[in-house]
């Protein structure tokens, strides 16, 4: 049997020779990037619920072409996964683009997800409403001017990065796309990429999970950097919790908030109906609900997202001469925010005479509630007296609610 004949069965391998030497590396870095986030996934370093699947999706994927390539796009090599560019080739008709599709939903296993699921934005949708119906709005509703402002001042990345990105040479469209990913809201995200720069969606989407695992690692030493020993340790005035302000009151005010921002921003209507929709849940009362949506459709929707991504982490996509600037400022973005949430809370410091602590403002930076969790884990490490995880859950859960505003204001004026 000739070594041909071996790499025509093994083809895993075989197409490592197919390719170019650089596709090639490309990929094999992809499979032990891949076991590295599952590594750091189960050591908890990373967000376990995201890396795992994503890791093990980006690991295998890399792992399983083959030679296979049904639509022509790829020059003979494939997999069974999915086609991300099925039904939205360019060069060819209506007709041919349908038939191509429904080609590949019946070959790669993932397709119907993606199509149905991911490339319209339902999935960005059920995330959101899962996570609404873990927040406790009664933390905003406790201090709501205080919370609004450090989640403004937190989206800093998602302003300046726009007018950066131009400088790269992405469109306008392109830019507010990529800005997003300051707002570490991974829905948000997915959902105005889809929106705004659907040529970018894959990359871009990939690039902001990839960068919300790392505000877990990041951000501490961001927060040590700027924010010195004694005033991490500053601790915050007791608050009774919100136990005042009844479920039927928070209801209420998530329902006003929907309406009122959907009458705003229509286009950003299915975002804000998903996200209050599943406080509307938690308020309610309705046990099935609750559990539907906290243990059901949350946990689904936030694996198929994960595995979705790793799946679409192929080198030819991650290695695009365009995700090296994606990388750049995807980075810059979130570095900004978390630096305009400190510079939030240091103003709210001096304001308040030195009788808060300013690490509450990286909280605003929307990532629920890993950011809140990274701001009271620095805090206590400093000063284990000092509790401010009311006031960064606050923070935390209002730059849920900007990082919507801005979505829908970028895609409104843009799309």
């Amino acid at each position: 049997m000739s070594f041909a004949s071996i790499l025509d069965i093994f083809q895993g391998v075989g197409t490592l020779f197919a390719v170019s030497p650089s596709f090639a590396f490309a990929r094999v870095g992809l499979i032990f990037l891949g076991v590295l986030l599952v590594y750091l996934g189960r050591k908890g370093t990373l967000e376990p619920l995201l890396m795992i699947p994503m890791g093990l999706g980006m690991a295998t994927v890399n792992a399983a072409v083959m030679f296979f390539d049904p639509l022509n796009l790829h020059g003979g090599i494939g997999t069974l996964f999915l086609e991300p560019s099925a039904g939205g080739v360019a060069t060819r008709t209506v007709s041919e683009n349908t038939s191509d599709l429904m080609t590949i939903m019946q070959l790669d296993f993932l397709q119907p997800i993606y199509t149905f699921m991911f490339s319209n934005g339902l999935i960005a949708c059920l995330v959101f409403m899962g996570i609404g119906a873990l927040l406790d709005i009664g933390f905003v509703m406790m201090h709501p001017f205080l919370s609004m402002f450090l989640a403004l001042c937190a989206e800093l990345g998602t302003i300046l990065v726009l007018p950066i990105s131009t400088m790269f040479g992405f469109t306008v469209k392109q830019g507010a796309a990529i800005a997003m990913v300051g707002g570490a809201d991974g829905p948000m995200v997915l959902f105005t990429s889809l929106k705004l720069a659907p040529e970018l969606f894959v990359p871009i989407t990939v690039v902001a999970y990839l960068y919300l695992g790392l505000t877990y690692g990041a951000y501490p030493y961001l927060i040590k950097l700027m924010v010195p020993k004694s005033i991490r340790g500053t601790v915050m005035p007791k608050q009774a919790h919100d136990s005042s302000i009844t479920s039927f009151q928070k209801l209420m005010f998530a329902v006003i908030i929907c309406i009122v921002l959907s009458f705003l921003f229509p286009v950003a209507a299915p975002l804000f109906f998903s996200l209050f929709l599943g406080i509307a849940v938690r308020e309610s009362g309705i046990k099935q609900f609750q559990d539907l949506v906290t243990n059901g459709i949350l946990y689904f929707a936030t694996f198929f997202l994960a595995l979705t991504l790793g799946i679409l982490c192929e080198a030819s996509t991650i290695f695009d001469p365009k995700v090296l600037p994606l990388l750049l400022l995807g980075m810059l973005a979130l570095l900004l925010s978390g630096i305009g949430g400190l510079i939030g809370g240091y103003i709210v410091y001096f304001f308040k005479n030195g009788k808060y602590n300013p690490v509450i403002g990286i909280a605003g930076v929307s990532c629920v509630p890993s950011t809140a969790k990274v701001a009271q884990k620095v805090v206590s490490a400093a000063n284990p007296q000092a509790m401010i995880m009311q006031y960064a859950l606050g923070a935390n859960i209002s730059g849920v609610i900007t990082t919507a505003i801005i979505a829908a204001v970028y895609v409104t004026i843009l799309g």
